[in-house]
């Protein structure tokens, strides 16, 4: 049996289904419903990056892990504000 990633058309077709299958079952949701899926998900980021910041960090301490992410998260934010990283490309003159 072949690897589907070995082969970067069957890979493709791969991941148009499955965008396609997510993009039906949003379409398919209430608004409640997505906004539940959007907080469920924003969860889940959120213990990823807490479970990162404990690995990176060689830690067992939920706490110190917890504070790195609120270290990284104001480091984010004030690169933001300084407008260093924006969520929008330039205007071309």
């Amino acid at each position: 049996m072949s690897n589907v990633h070995d082969d970067p058309a069957a890979l493709k077709a791969l991941q148009d289904a499955i965008y396609r299958d997510r993009v039906q079952r949003a379409r398919r949701m209430t608004l409640e419903q997505r906004f539940a899926e959007a907080i469920e998900l924003t969860n889940s980021v959120f213990i990823r990056m807490h479970e990162g910041a404990m690995w990176q960090l060689k830690t067992t301490d939920a706490d110190a892990g917890w504070q790195e992410v609120r270290r990284r998260q104001a480091r984010l934010s004030g690169v933001h504000d300084a407008g260093r990283f924006v969520t929008k490309k330039p205007a071309r003159s």
